[in-house]
């Protein structure tokens, strides 16, 4: 028997998250990785963005563009970890319909917001290299603002459709949702009726975001790449290359995991289905509390900074 969804003021049945298939009695232990990376992107994009916020000398493109990015990472794991790990803990598994479909535009939402504030932080690298000069006139806070209203428009309009596309779909009795949050592609697989305009709307926003952010980054870094070549000396090249450094980690840690899920999802048949779970679960938790690190270490402003509040309080 099929439950319509046609409207939101109709009682929707609950659905039913397993966490991770297969693994169930080793799940409070999976638990314990999970908690450990989102108590470190708290304190990891907290800091950042306090750092930038209060040191007027980072009111930069670059750092500017970071405390976007630390924000953006803020809601994406607080949107996954809480439920994630009470269902792998507590056993929590129920999750409401209207609050399951919330989690999973928001997920989805502020992904596509991470993957266009790495374009605009590429955009900025390419603009510092090959236009030193006009760097803080082309990049003023005007521009960056509206970049970073783009982006967030960008993540809201696209996303929206999946939880109204989803108000059409008639789902069985048994709303079983083999993951431990709630994934697009996961809800969509639970329905009766037929998906096919889910399916379709949801591989054209993946691969117009994913595409054109990634050819986008990729044309920035040609550009980069073109011009340090140009410049003379070992030692210049490399402290062009060691500005990038940090960007290019970042993007590694957010597309590379990201791509492997997508695929699998679709096409990894012989994935085992517990290996795709983790890897999706980690693949929102892992860059946000990896990007910090990443920036910390890399970054010598951060860096002074961070040392210099600890100092403070230590002394205090």
């Amino acid at each position: 028997m099929a439950l319509s969804n046609s409207s939101w003021r109709q009682p929707q049945p609950p659905f039913f998250l397993v966490g991770v298939p297969g693994l169930e009695e080793s799940q409070h232990w999976i638990a314990l990785p999970l908690g450990v990376l989102y108590l470190l992107a708290l304190v990891g994009n907290v800091t950042i963005i306090f750092i930038i916020w209060t040191d007027s000398s980072l009111h930069q493109p670059m750092y500017l563009f970071l405390a976007m990015l630390a924000a953006i990472d803020l809601v994406l794991a607080s949107s996954t970890a809480p439920k994630a790990l009470t269902v792998l803990l507590a056993h929590a598994h129920e999750i409401g319909y209207i609050v399951c479909l919330t989690q999973m535009f928001f997920i989805h939402a502020f992904s596509s917001m991470e993957s266009g504030i790495l374009v605009a932080m590429a955009l900025d690298r390419y603009v510092a290299i090959c236009h030193p000069l006009h760097h803080s006139t082309i990049l003023h806070p005007g521009i960056i603002g509206r970049i970073g209203m783009v982006v967030l428009v960008r993540g809201l309009v696209l996303l929206v459709p999946f939880p109204i596309l989803l108000q059409k779909v008639v789902f069985c009795r048994a709303t079983v949702i083999s993951h431990a949050y709630c994934e697009h592609m996961a809800v969509v697989k639970l329905a009766c009726s037929e998906t096919t305009v889910n399916r379709a709307y949801g591989l054209s926003v993946a691969l117009l975001v994913v595409g054109l952010d990634v050819l986008a980054i990729s044309i920035s870094y040609a550009l980069i790449l073109q011009a340090v070549l140009k410049v003379p000396g070992g030692e210049a090249r490399l402290k062009a290359f060691s500005t990038c450094g940090s960007h290019v980690c970042v993007i590694l840690i957010f597309y590379v995991p990201g791509m492997f899920s997508f695929l699998t999802h679709r096409f990894g048949h012989h994935v085992p289905h517990h290996v795709h779970v983790l890897l999706a679960t980690l693949y929102l938790l892992v860059p946000p509390a990896l990007n910090p690190l990443v920036y910390g270490v890399k970054t010598r402003q951060i860096r002074q900074r961070v040392l210099r509040v600890f100092y403070t309080k230590a002394s205090s």
